[in-house]
C-alpha cells in the first residue's frame, strides 16, 4: 500500500509537468559590489565626480543656447558612446526590459525604427546607483516617477519648492516637457507627465551649474540663473529655457 501512495504521488506530480524554479533575481544584481553594498555612503561628492565624469567622456559639451531641434548626427550613436548610454539603463532594475537598450539598439539588438528612446533618466538613475544610493532613490526611466516618490515623502529625497529651496550641488532641479508644461508644484504628485531633471553640481547665489543626459543627444552642461540661489525668486523662474518647477533635495546620510 505504501508504494501504491507514493507510485500515486509520483504519477499526480507527473501529470502537472516538471515544476520550473525561477530564481529570485535582485533589483541590483548586476550592479558592481561598489555600489550595490556601497564601499562609502551615497555623498554629493560621488554624485557630482560620476556626473562630471560621464560628461568629460562625451566631450565636455556646455550649451546656453537656446532650445533647439535635436541634432541630425547625434553623439550618442557615435562609437563608444552609444555602448556608454547602455551602461546608463543599467541603472535601472535588473530583469526590466529597459536595462538592455542602447541609443542603436532594443534589447534584443535590433536597430530602433523611429526615434531611440529617451535616457535622460536612466543617466540620473545609473550616476545615483553608481554613486551608492541603493534603496534610498527610486531608479526609473521615468524622471516624472522619482519627482512623485519625493513628493510622496521618499527615502531618500525631498520635493522642495523652487521660490523656497536653494538647490544645492547633488540635488535635482526638474521640468515639465511636452503636454506636462505648466504643471506646478501644488499639482505633485501627478498622474504619469513627461519632464526632465539634471543634477546640480555646482551653486552659486548667482547660477547653478548643471548636468543632464540626453540634452542635445549628449551629456551636456548648463547654466541656469538664481537670485540669492533661488530658481524661482518671487515666484517667477529666472531661466527663460525651462519652467523649472520643483527641486529634489537629496537626503544624503538621512540628513
Amino acid at each position: 500500500m505504501r508504494f501504491l501512495l507514493i507510485a500515486l504521488a509520483v504519477a499526480g506530480c507527473s501529470s502537472r509537468g516538471p515544476v520550473v524554479l525561477t530564481p529570485r533575481v535582485e533589483p541590483d544584481a548586476h550592479v558592481p559590489d561598489y555600489a550595490r553594498r556601497p564601499f562609502e555612503p551615497w555623498s554629493r561628492t560621488n554624485v557630482m565626480a560620476i556626473a562630471l565624469r560621464e560628461w568629460r567622456a562625451f566631450g565636455s559639451v556646455v550649451d546656453d543656447g537656446p532650445p533647439r531641434a535635436e541634432p541630425a548626427a547625434r553623439a550618442d550613436n557615435e562609437p563608444g558612446l552609444w555602448q556608454r548610454v547602455g551602461d546608463y539603463w543599467w541603472g535601472l532594475d535588473a530583469g526590466r526590459p529597459e536595462t538592455g537598450l542602447t541609443p542603436r539598439y532594443d534589447a534584443f539588438g535590433n536597430s530602433h525604427v523611429g526615434p531611440a528612446p529617451a535616457w535622460s533618466a536612466a543617466f540620473v538613475s545609473y550616476v545615483m546607483r553608481m554613486a551608492g544610493a541603493g534603496p534610498a532613490f527610486p531608479y526609473s526611466a521615468l524622471h516624472a516617477d522619482y519627482i512623485n516618490a519625493a513628493a510622496r515623502g521618499a527615502p531618500g529625497l525631498t520635493a522642495e519648492r523652487v521660490d523656497q529651496y536653494a538647490p544645492a550641488p547633488g540635488d535635482l532641479v526638474c521640468a515639465p516637457r511636452g503636454a506636462a508644461v505648466g504643471l506646478r508644484f501644488e499639482d505633485l504628485p501627478a498622474p504619469a507627465f513627461t519632464a526632465h531633471c539634471d543634477i546640480v553640481v555646482a551653486a552659486s547665489g548667482r547660477e547653478l551649474t548643471v548636468v543632464g543626459g540626453n540634452v542635445g543627444a549628449s551629456v551636456t552642461m548648463r547654466h541656469v540663473p538664481v537670485a540669492a540661489g533661488l530658481i524661482a525668486p518671487g515666484g517667477r523662474v529666472l531661466d527663460g529655457r525651462s519652467d523649472w518647477f520643483v527641486v529634489l533635495r537629496a537626503r544624503y546620510g538621512g540628513g
